[in-house]
């Protein structure tokens, strides 16, 4: 773990933007510490959006968490969402429509991935379901993955989503608001799941020959991942992932690794700041790669690999649902974190996703405003 220098963003026009809770966001210029860049909106009036994906003619599908998927097309909202979800998404606490993205063969079987908080016997736990994007509908829609066991309460169902070059689809989950059971094998809650597109349980996961184990976890740990990717040279898969009071983290996760929670931790107790389990380190258990202390309430990762941001390249950048900033981190060569700076903190309200886009830009859900903005070069 190393010792951060911190950086504030220094706002160029910062009077162009709307400073009440909740204006849309008029396009601005800001200057960092490396690049000059543009903050420009691209989509508003979301309620709630919580993920997104580009489509390969140019548009895009936005969740919203209170229930519907959005397309953008020709660079315009449609008015009506994307019919034939699944009939027991519940928008609850946390819950709702959560991540989406698209099948790696998409051009060829036009089918979406999607989680969300689904109700079912013994309460709520997170779900991931399929289905063939045909226009503005979703058809031969089938559930491929839930999380048991379903428990009462809306906190912590995680959840994103991706693909890796196996074609193995990864699924974060929260541990529901149950700590406990992030260190329990033998249910799904505070793990990283991996299964084949269609729920079926890879022959090589680490637990599948483990007695009591549930064969789809991938790690565990792990209190509740909202952020995912993939890092652009090494295809590794890397997360955020919420701590309690302070102990935010960012993991480089790596089959059948546990990863602490909630054994070990940097957060304490809500309110009382006492100790949770049994300190911050403990043997065989994993050590984040970077923690935050205060927590900014981490959601959404990106690895910058584009040309239109040069000194950023290779750079981790992760949303803070609490300050409403970007973390720009920087790496070395042995993905040790070696410098953080704040990018549009002040602006930015609730930053829930960031995606790199096919056209090498950043582009940011600021999930309070209900706007999807894009963050592009200042020239």
């Amino acid at each position: 773990m190393i010792q951060l220098r911190t950086f504030s963003c220094t706002l160029a026009l910062a009077s162009l933007l709307a400073g009440a809770c909740g204006n849309p966001t008029t396009a601005a210029t800001f200057d960092s510490e490396q690049q000059s860049f543009r903050l420009t909106p691209v989509v508003s009036d979301l309620d709630q959006p919580w993920g997104f994906a580009f489509l390969p003619d140019g548009g895009l599908l936005i969740t919203e968490k209170s229930g519907d998927l959005r397309r953008v097309r020709d660079g315009e909202l449609l008015a009506e969402p994307i019919s034939g979800l699944p009939d027991n998404i519940a928008a609850i606490g946390q819950g709702g429509l959560l991540d989406v993205v698209l099948d790696p063969d998409f051009a060829d079987n036009r089918r979406i991935y999607f989680s969300y908080a689904g109700e079912g016997e013994g309460g709520y736990g997170t779900e991931v379901a399929r289905g063939r994007l045909v226009d503005n509908a979703l058809e031969d829609v089938e559930v491929i993955f839930r999380a048991l066991p379903k428990s009462d309460g809306g906190r912590h169902f995680g959840s994103r989503l991706q693909f890796t070059s196996d074609g193995m689809l990864y699924i974060s989950l929260g541990d529901r608001g149950i700590k406990d059971q992030a260190q329990d094998r033998s249910t799904h809650p505070g793990s990283l799941i991996r299964i084949h597109p269609d729920g079926r349980v890879p022959d090589d996961n680490p637990l599948v020959d483990a007695d009591g184990a549930r064969p789809e976890i991938y790690t565990y740990g792990n209190r509740n991942m909202q952020g995912m990717t993939l890092h652009p040279e090494t295809g590794q898969l890397w997360t955020n992932e919420h701590g309690p009071q302070g102990g935010d983290e960012l993991n480089l996760m790596q089959a059948g690794n546990n990863y602490g929670w909630p054994v070990i931790t940097y957060g304490v107790n809500y309110g009382t700041g006492t100790q949770i389990g049994e300190g911050t380190h403990k043997e065989g258990l994993e050590q984040p790669v970077h923690y935050w202390d205060p927590s900014i309430a981490t959601s959404g990762l990106a690895f910058y690999a584009g040309d239109a941001f040069p000194e950023w390249q290779g750079d981790a950048f992760v949303g803070s649902l609490k300050f409403g900033f970007i973390a720009r981190l920087e790496l070395n060569e042995d993905f040790e974190v070696t410098g953080e700076e704040r990018l549009l903190e002040g602006t930015l309200e609730r930053v829930r996703a960031i995606r790199q886009g096919p056209d090498g830009l950043l582009y940011v859900l600021d999930e309070a405003k209900g706007e999807l903005l894009r963050i592009e070069p200042a020239s």
